[in-house]
């Protein structure tokens, strides 16, 4: 019998949190790409910071996910 490789939940959620790192390293070097260029919209400055904060809300969220509780 022959059984197609199945990925378990916790590989695919840190599949998804590598990426969330990703996008949020992405933003962090956009942000200061922007500020240092001096021409940055404050607006768009504005909106980028408040998507990078969700992104570390999910990663968090993530990460406690991942982590076991250990009660010591």
């Amino acid at each position: 019998m022959v059984t197609s490789p199945e990925m378990v939940p916790e590989d695919v959620m840190r599949i998804k949190l590598e990426g969330l790192k990703r996008e949020h390293r992405d933003l962090d070097e956009a942000i200061h790409a922007l500020e240092a260029k001096g021409t940055a919209d404050v607006l768009t400055v504005r909106r980028l910071k408040k998507q990078k904060l969700r992104l570390k809300d999910q990663i968090a969220q993530l990460e406690d996910r991942l982590t076991p509780d250990i009660i010591a």
